[in-house]
């Protein structure tokens, strides 16, 4: 007996119905890249495995598919490591291709080697599937698209406003309002480091603070205690526990706390700059918050952060991040390459957008009219109707098959079709069409000019 079919863990088959609404979502997320001056690339779905090993930290490299050479693999694989069962080893005289982990990388390596062809500042978009060797679970899955913009080659900070811009212009378009674009800097979280003289706990610093909503300004200090940060260190940064206010005024506490850290008031002057600037060109629908507890990408970003997050009546964790990097084409060579670059999570936005019902009644995958099939003098005389409809652009298609009509309605309503067109001897003798609505059960005698508005 044949086993059943089935798919790998971690992937997903999309239904008509779903692929119609994530390219919704991503031909909305494009028109905006492009409207902003981006311009799309596209890199293979298997890199070198030596572009990608080694850039995401020990935890990275793990998760990445590794691809076996062609043929015999085993006939080159080195026979020490092979016989030492050492798979950390022998993967690299096994395997020299791996799947992409991420669009960032890839893109990094796009640039130095197309260098000499590309004119800088660079803004490229790239919506494409990525690959993870994760451990499968709600809402994570081994594959899934990134919708990633990014500028290279400029250290101005109005890139930074206008991706504020950008997100906000997406999600305006989607419909989906209350969006928080929150923003913090690296140079901030390094400098507290500085003031509070804890730059190794920084990152136990900041996950402590992020929980100052849920267990309290004493349950915070308990767990920075436990977790070596000193009581005087702790009284050096009391204002953070309170950090509430505009924009303006979380600055300028910000100011007063870090006056002693060089790096901490480069951050802060980033800040003001990006935000005074936002707030005075203004935003449509999203909001932005500054949050110091933000502390995303501390291994690779150098200035600004962002994270966004969904409205406040959708239980939903981030739906896109991003942030500055001052050297992220240094991994291969081309040094001093600043760029920033924002990203958008379909999957969750797809999500979000669908539990608020705001998909469009005319995000479908399905045809408006389904032309009965009576037998080829009637077939004819419909394609030919069909014809012109397509050309205006208009979704409708003819049962292929003569078949019982019971049976072509019922096609039409499991498919979600929401008309049938019905074409006679008598429809053909009036040079007419009978459409009928599937939802009003209603019918009526049409021309094809008539047919065309009520379909359009």
């Amino acid at each position: 007996m044949a086993s059943k079919p089935s798919i790998p863990k971690g992937t997903r088959d999309f239904s008509p119905a779903e692929v119609a609404k994530r390219q919704y979502i991503i031909q909305i997320i494009k028109s905006n890249f492009e409207k902003f001056g981006f311009q799309p690339i596209e890199t293979p779905s298997f890199e070198n495995s030596e572009t990608l090993m080694g850039k995401y930290g020990e935890e990275g490299d793990r998760l990445i598919f590794k691809i076996l050479n062609s043929g015999d693999f085993l006939a080159k694989a080195n026979a020490t490591h092979l016989e030492a069962k050492d798979s950390t080893k022998l993967i690299s005289s096994i395997s020299e291709k791996a799947l992409r982990y991420d669009l960032t990388v890839p893109f990094a390596r796009y640039v130095v080697q197309h260098q000499n062809e590309i004119e800088f500042p660079f803004k490229r978009y790239q919506i494409q599937p990525v690959w993870r060797a994760d451990r499968p679970q709600k809402g994570r899955f081994r594959e899934f698209s990134q919708c990633d913009a990014d500028v290279v080659g400029s250290k101005s900070l109005w890139q930074e406003v206008e991706l504020v811009q950008l997100y906000d212009s997406v999600f305006t378009t989607l419909g989906l309002e209350g969006v928080t674009i929150k923003i913090n800097n690296r140079k901030i979280l390094s400098g507290i480091a500085e003031v509070i003289g804890a730059s190794d706990k920084l990152i136990d610093f900041t996950v402590a603070l992020d929980k100052l909503d849920k267990i309290g300004e004493d349950g915070v200090k308990k767990e920075m205690i436990e977790k070596g940060i000193s009581e005087e260190a702790i009284t050096k940064v009391q204002p953070l526990f309170n950090f509430t206010g505009t924009i303006s005024e979380k600055i300028e506490k910000l100011s007063v706390l870090l006056s002693s850290s060089a790096e901490g008031m480069k951050g802060v002057e980033e800040l003001r700059f990006i935000c005074d600037n936002v707030i005075n060109l203004g935003l449509s629908t999203a909001s932005l918050d500054l949050d110091v507890t933000l502390a995303r990408g501390l291994n690779y970003y150098t200035g600004a952060i962002f994270e966004v997050a969904a409205p406040k009546t959708v239980a939903m964790g981030s739906i896109g991040g991003g942030g500055r990097y001052d050297d992220l084409t240094g991994i291969f060579g081309l040094k001093n390459m600043s760029g920033v670059g924002i990203s958008f999570g379909l999957d969750r936005i797809c999500l979000v957008i669908e539990e608020l019902g705001l998909f469009p009644e005319t995000v479908t995958s399905t045809s408006k009219a389904l032309f009965i099939n009576y037998g080829d003098k009637e077939a004819f005389y419909s394609m030919k109707a069909i014809k012109e409809l397509r050309a205006d652009g208009i979704k409708v298609e003819l049962y292929p098959d003569n078949t019982k009509v019971a049976k072509q309605f019922q096609h039409a309503d499991k498919r979600f079709i929401p008309f049938a067109v019905i074409v006679g001897e008598e429809e053909i003798k009036d040079n007419q069409y009978s459409l009928k609505d599937l939802v009003s059960g209603e019918q009526k005698k049409v021309s094809l000019e008539e047919l065309k508005e009520i379909l359009k």
